[in-house]
């Protein structure tokens, strides 16, 4: 709750995410929704209006992503949900045997279900991008777009060629690439601390992040399970099947490197918008995603995609197309 009140104080948004919990599968999993209930669709007011998904990374949670998503909301006039996954910040984790991006995904099907969303634009981060790629894959007809944010469904995230594996690679190949992987989270930490609104970042940080230190044995199955991943094919078939995608990477980020950017981008045919900060870019900066969409030029183009799809999926004519996706982009 004193992270609900730190978004009430937050400078210039009115729109709060409200904590709630549900029971999925028989598992408990906690979420939050804006609560702009009176929101409206792109045809005017009373239409439906349009739902996001903020997915979170590995080792946090979805009210690390508080304050941008009530950017988003406010901004773009958005309905917008965070969902922690299964083994983060207070839901129940999957069993060992079922611990893979395919069950994580049924989570947040099953939890669009129970809120009654018939699709939304997925934002992704890091893990969340390859939760973001699975849900488009299986379910193309839920997914108005995809905001990949430095992903992780790729493998080239994980080759590592740093000092560690170079001295200790040929001996211990596992170990060298999990110390380099902690050297990089290490570096990347930095990003998250610089800002004039310091306090206010750690305070939406430390909740979940607390609560995944008390409960680390039930998130690092899911490390070892990212080590494996390999999602390029389904990468390609969310990409063949026209579903818009913007990729947005920070520049310096340490752990989902250029390198797998570039091979993103090889694989979708997308070019890459670079921002400047490290993996989590987008936590100390939570506006900068909903400037994104609405001011450069690679957002605003998959905002006026993203409309198209939404009104050829609800079967809606043409004649007001250009109209509604003025409303949409502004």
């Amino acid at each position: 709750m004193r992270l609900v009140s730190l978004l009430r104080r937050s400078r210039g948004i009115t729109v709060r995410m409200v904590p709630d919990r549900t029971v999925v599968q028989g598992r408990r999993m906690r979420y939050a929704v804006s609560d702009n209930v009176d929101a409206s669709g792109p045809e005017g007011p009373g239409s439906p209006p349009l739902w996001a998904v903020n997915i979170h990374g590995y080792f946090a949670g979805g009210g690390m992503y508080w304050r941008e998503s009530s950017h988003l909301a406010q901004a773009l006039g958005w309905r917008v949900m965070n969902p922690s996954l299964p083994g983060f910040a207070g839901s129940d984790p999957l069993p060992w045997e079922h611990v893979n991006i395919r069950e994580m995904t049924t989570q947040v099907v099953d939890l669009l279900d129970q809120l009654e969303v018939p699709r939304a634009v997925i934002l992704g981060h890091s893990m969340g991008g390859a939760v973001a790629v699975e849900l488009a894959a299986r379910h193309p007809e839920r997914v108005l777009g995809i905001v990949y944010r430095d992903g992780a469904a790729t493998p080239a995230w994980r080759i590592r060629n740093g000092p560690i594996v170079r001295m200790l690679g040929a001996l211990l190949p596992d170990v060298a690439t999990l110390a380099e992987l902690m050297v990089a989270a290490a570096l990347d930490t930095p990003d998250i601390l610089i800002g004039r609104r310091l306090s206010s970042t750690m305070r939406g940080l430390w909740p979940d992040a607390r609560r995944n230190i008390r409960s680390m044995g039930r998130t690092l199955p899911v490390g070892a399970m990212l080590m494996s991943i390999d999602m390029r094919a389904e990468v390609q078939e969310v990409a063949r099947a026209g579903i818009p995608m913007l990729a947005v990477w920070g520049c310096f980020d340490q752990i989902c490197t250029p390198a797998t950017a570039a091979e993103f981008s090889a694989l979708t045919g997308e070019p890459v918008q670079w921002l400047p900060g490290g993996h989590s870019w987008m936590l100390p900066r939570p506006s900068a995603q909903a400037d994104v969409l609405r001011v450069l030029p690679r957002g605003r183009k998959f905002m006026e995609n993203v409309e198209r799809r939404r009104r050829r999926l609800m079967g809606l004519d043409t004649a007001t197309e250009g109209r509604a996706t003025m409303r949409v982009v502004r």
